[in-house]
Parts: structure tokens; C-alpha cells; sequence
């Protein structure tokens, strides 16, 4: 039987291009092959055409993804490879307990919306409006301050605060890992304790010393085993 396809799903900010080159180690690694692919909005993807609510996760979750997977890798077993919002994206198209997912494994997903999610993005801004994300234009080209601004007013609006999925945790039975770096400047290790203790399937937790947002980028090697040992288990 061949081996499921490793799926990945970028940050809030991210892009194909930004995972640079994790996702063809873990490929390689694992035997198994990848898709990569730009949301709508992100990197080469055509640009939104209209405003967040506050169910944009699950609008790609439950509308993008599932086409995404019927038409690129049909009737074929998947894993899930989520970051940030790609997590959380993750997690919510994990709760329909779809046939074909295998696995999930997240990094820095969020489950509902902290203090120091908000104080993260915010210091982000402030860093956006002295210039010091420019880089951004290289992946998102024209379309960066809107991906920017999506994010951003978005997490910092009145009406996201009361944001939430741990409801649907439960519902989730696919096998997962959940690793979040320690000083994740974007949320705290509650959002990993929720998912362990709420989802109903087997759960991984990791949480991964002195890395922030990023750990396949800021602790690649350990990162890089830990999926593969992960994904090796699954049948």
C-alpha cells in the first residue's frame, strides 16, 4: 500500500515558499510524497476578494481544503501538516473525522484566542509600520498589505476575541502531534494542553525549548524527527 501524501498548510502570514525547505526533507525522510499548496490570498494564489468573518478558518477548512484534496490527490490517504492557522485549519477539517486523513500534526495552532496572542500581533504591527517586514513582498508580492492587514485586524478585532474551537476537539480522532516552541510569541502552551486533553484520539504533545512561533524553521533537526518518528507509526 503506498505511504499517505503529506499535505502542508502555511501560517497566517506564510506561503508554499515560506516553508523553504522542510517540507521536501520530511518528504525525503519519510518515504512519503508532499503537497504544498498557497491559500487563497497567499503567495502565487489569486488575491481575496472580500472580508474575513469570523469563520475564515473554517471556510477553508471546510470549503478549500476538501476541494484542494479531491482534485489534486483524489481517493488517496493524506497526512495533515498544519502551522499557525494552518494548525488550526488542521484541527477544524480533522473534526469532520474524514476517511482518507491518517494523521494530523500541528505547530503553534491555536484553539481559541489568549492575551498574548493579541500583544504578539500587535508588537507585529508596530514592526510592520516601522518597515521592518518587508521581506513579506517577496512571497506575497502585491497582495502583502492585504494579507497583512487580514491577519492582523482580524486577530485584533473586538469581534474575533471570543474566537474558539476547542468544541470540536473532541470530535477529532485521527492520531496527532502537537508540538509548540516555549516561547512562542504568539500563544502559550494552553493551547497545547486543550488539544491533548480534549481531543479523543491518540495525542503527541511536544513542547520544544527555546523556539518561538517557528519550530520546523528554529529547530528543524528536532522538529524533522520528531514528524518522521510520528509518521513511521501511523498505519
Amino acid at each position: 500500500m503506498d505511504k499517505p501524501y503529506l499535505v502542508f498548510l502555511h501560517e497566517g502570514l506564510g506561503c508554499e515558499a515560506m516553508w523553504k525547505g522542510f517540507p521536501k526533507l520530511l518528504c525525503k525522510t519519510t518515504g512519503c510524497r508532499g503537497l504544498v499548496y498557497d491559500r487563497l490570498g497567499y503567495g502565487k494564489s489569486s488575491p481575496l476578494n472580500q472580508k474575513r468573518t469570523l469563520h475564515y478558518l473554517h471556510e477553508y477548512a471546510l470549503k478549500e481544503l476538501p476541494k484542494l484534496l479531491e482534485t489534486v490527490i483524489p481517493d488517496t490517504p493524506f497526512i495533515l501538516i498544519g502551522h499557525s492557522d494552518g494548525g488550526s485549519i488542521c484541527l477544524i477539517y480533522g473534526a469532520k473525522r474524514p476517511s482518507l486523513l491518517k494523521a494530523i500534526i500541528t505547530e503553534a495552532a491555536h484553539v481559541f484566542v489568549e492575551p498574548e496572542t493579541i500583544v504578539g500581533i500587535r508588537s507585529a504591527d508596530t514592526a510592520r509600520a516601522k518597515g521592518m517586514l518587508r521581506g513579506l513582498s517577496k512571497y506575497h508580492g502585491d497582495k502583502t498589505e492585504t494579507v497583512f492587514k487580514a491577519w492582523s485586524e482580524t486577530w485584533l478585532s473586538s469581534w474575533f476575541k471570543d474566537w474558539n474551537i476547542e468544541c470540536l476537539l473532541p470530535d477529532i480522532e485521527a492520531p496527532l502531534l502537537a508540538i509548540q516552541g516555549a516561547d512562542d510569541q504568539y500563544g502559550t502552551k494552553k493551547q497545547v494542553n486543550s488539544i491533548v486533553s480534549k481531543a479523543s484520539g491518540y495525542v503527541q504533545q511536544e513542547i520544544v525549548e527555546n523556539c518561538g512561533h517557528t519550530p520546523h524553521s528554529e529547530a528543524q533537526t528536532l522538529v524533522l524527527e520528531l514528524m518522521s518518528v510520528f509518521i513511521a507509526e501511523i498505519k
